[in-house]
């Protein structure tokens, strides 16, 4: 199951993470949101012990979201030492993410 980050457990979870780390940006009012979150989880299981995988409503936790400039979501950035290595904005299918994860292993 993809973890839950907020503002006060970011830097713990994602910055200082010795793995890839995958950040889903959404919120519950967010369509395109609830097409990707199914698609965040199955990667959660399937990239379990090799990158942390996330999500930020981002509703409930506003100060990441003005941090990483996320104005449209679903927002999914990849970490990787602490530092932002790739994005993806919108909904798009599992392969996309599934490589970008690849990237970063």
């Amino acid at each position: 199951m993809a973890i839950e980050i907020t503002d006060s457990n970011f830097d713990e979870v994602v910055l200082k993470s010795d793995k890839p780390v995958l950040v889903d940006f959404w919120a519950e009012w967010c369509g395109p949101c609830r097409m990707v979150g199914p698609i965040v989880e199955e990667l959660a299981q399937e990239y379990d012990g090799k990158a942390v995988i996330g999500k930020v409503d981002v509703d409930n936790n506003p100060d990441i979201s003005v941090k990483f400039g996320i104005r449209n979501i679903p927002a999914l950035l990849f970490f990787k030492g602490g530092e932002v290595v790739d994005k993806q904005i919108g909904a798009v299918p599992k392969s996309v993410l599934a490589e970008k994860l690849e990237k970063q292993l």
